[in-house]
């Protein structure tokens, strides 16, 4: 009987190993000492941090007290990342207004990188390159920065009076308000997965049916709805951290 139970269980763990390593496609990993990296993804996210480091240098090199062209346009973008920021954190808006537009600049160039870029033309032993939103690893990693930040943001303000949230109105509701935690960084994750995956996927089954022109007005629609998701992730990062920082719900 040991012998059948140990036999049982070994094989369950094989089988669960092997769901594990099943994966949709292929992708181009890196091997770096003892760890697997999933490296079309760095390599994507490389080049946009490449584009927002390089924007930033431009735009600060030789500012001007009357701004004009470039310098006029961050300082617009700047502007717009604090009043998302304002309306949703309150007052104390300052402190988090680099993250919330870290977190908006780089979603939304990396959203448009994926339509504008023409990825394709590099080829990869295995897989293929695409925005890094377009893959889950991405997407999750974001989400969990922005719980992180919220945390963060509570305990910062109320210490351990912080975790009382989770017992208001009533001590009822303290299973319901600890899976909204959960709840949360899913939402978001998978939100701005599906979105630009939907996207990418509609233009390359328009391009293989129809190449010549409805893929055009299907793209600029990606553009469109690239920003709007990059605008919502932002927003609800924000008023995440104020409702943190306020303690309602």
């Amino acid at each position: 009987m040991n012998v059948l139970s140990c036999s049982i269980n070994t094989l369950t763990l094989k089988g669960l190993y092997d769901i594990s390593g099943v994966e949709v496609g292929q992708h181009f990993y890196w091997k770096i000492g003892g760890f697997q990296v999933h490296a079309q993804v760095l390599i994507t996210s490389w080049v946009v941090i490449a584009i927002l480091l390089g924007s930033a240098i431009v735009a600060v090199r030789n500012p001007q007290t009357i701004p004009t062209g470039g310098q006029n346009f961050f300082e617009y973008v700047l502007e717009f990342i604090r009043d998302v920021s304002k309306t949703q954190i309150g007052e104390e808006y300052g402190p988090w207004v680099p993250f919330i537009g870290t977190m908006f600049l780089f979603i939304f160039v990396s959203n448009w990188a994926g339509a504008l870029l023409p990825w394709k033309i590099i080829q990869l032993p295995h897989g293929e390159l695409a925005a890094p939103t377009n893959d889950i690893n991405t997407t999750v990693a974001l989400a969990l920065l922005t719980s992180i930040a919220y945390f963060y943001a509570g305990l910062s303000k109320k210490g351990l009076g912080y975790f009382s949230k989770y017992i208001q109105p009533t001590p009822i509701l303290l299973p319901i308000n600890i899976l909204e935690d959960f709840t949360k960084p899913l939402s978001l994750s998978f939100r701005l997965f599906g979105n630009i995956l939907a996207d990418e996927l509609v233009v390359v089954v328009l391009v293989s049916l129809v190449p010549s022109v409805v893929p055009i007005p299907v793209m600029f629609l990606g553009l469109f709805t690239s920003g709007i998701q990059a605008l919502i992730f932002a927003t609800l990062a924000a008023a995440y951290i104020g409702e943190s920082m306020e303690g309602h719900h």
